[in-house]
């Protein structure tokens, strides 16, 4: 396949991805009936047949015995697995209680989140346009908190919990397909336990509902794992800039579905916040552009350096290494 046509099927693959994310509220609305945890708990269980399925068919076993045999990546899969559950419940309770704008706003606000933890526990040194970023990033979580008259809870934890949990995935040294897997390995007992609890109890909607409701709850295995397929396959055709750049697809469709489709409220001191994420994130994105530039203009320089024919000696010129 040529390097055009790779190119254009990841960018397929990636506004594939994202786009899903982004549309994840209007699936999660339609199992508004039914408790977060519940939807959780079967997300959870029906994640793990979809992803056993894809490792049957892509034959990736080989990865398992040797995490299994080294108990420290295994506690960091399980706290990976916590971080992202508690993301996911976050999320969907977020949806169901109408509230996808805070929702945008956190995963609008997560590289900012990102680059602060680098910062913090990793020692990174930033750019100034970085610190600049970061600074603007603060002081719209200051206006967020008085246009709500509380701190932004649901959009600072959904933020740290996924900057966590992607700390924690570097960590373990697991691709996508590998790391979804090993978390609904761990997911899967305590899901399934809690949801044949409710069943005991009378409390399912699994049944209750009517065939439709079912098929929605088993498809969020399905919903789960094919915005991560796709993910991976855009990553290894697309530059990790451009990548960067269609992350924001998620956002600001989950923005747009707050505001046109669930008609929540947007007042002034909250438009205001989101316009100085927005102009932090351009600042960061214009930053991280001009950086990727210079890097392959270097690159390019000391790869024409390198395949330059050396200089002829001159008379006079020393000849000895």
């Amino acid at each position: 396949m040529s390097s055009t046509s790779e190119t254009r099927t990841g960018l397929t693959f990636g506004f594939a991805a994202f786009g899903m994310w982004g549309l994840l509220p209007l699936y999660w609305h339609l199992l508004q009936s039914t408790a977060p945890s519940e939807v959780l708990s079967h997300r959870m269980v029906w994640s793990l047949p979809v992803a056993v399925l894809i490792l049957a068919l892509m034959r990736r076993w080989s990865w398992i015995r040797p995490l299994l045999r080294q108990p420290k990546r295994l506690g960091l899969v399980a706290l990976s697995a916590v971080l992202i559950s508690g993301n996911w419940f976050l999320f969907i309770w977020a949806v169901s209680a109408d509230r996808v704008l805070e929702a945008s706003l956190g995963y609008f606000i997560n590289p900012l989140i990102t680059i602060a933890a680098g910062v913090v526990l990793l020692r990174e040194r930033l750019r100034r346009a970085q610190w600049a970023a970061v600074g603007i990033g603060a002081l719209a979580v200051v206006v967020m908190t008085v246009a709500y008259g509380q701190m932004p809870w649901v959009s600072l934890s959904l933020s740290i919990s996924f900057a966590a949990y992607g700390l924690i995935k570097k960590q373990t040294g697991l691709d996508g397909l590998e790391g979804f897997s090993a978390d609904s390995a761990l997911q899967f007992l305590p899901a399934l336990g809690f949801l044949v609890f409710l069943a005991a109890r009378g409390d399912s909607t699994f049944t209750a509902e009517g065939p439709t409701h079912a098929l929605l709850l088993m498809g969020t295995g399905l919903v789960t794992a094919l915005p991560l397929i796709f993910f991976g396959a855009a990553t290894v055709r697309v530059p990790l800039s451009t990548i960067g750049l269609m992350q924001y697809i998620a956002p600001s469709t989950m923005f747009l579905l707050g505001l046109l489709v669930f008609h929540e409220e947007m007042p002034p001191e909250r438009w205001a916040g989101f316009l100085l994420v927005w102009l932090a994130l351009s600042v960061l994105t214009v930053d991280a552009l001009r950086n990727a530039n210079r890097s392959r203009a270097a690159l390019r320089a000391a790869r024409a350096a390198s395949s330059a024919p050396a200089p002829e000696p001159r008379v006079g010129d020393s000849v000895l290494p």
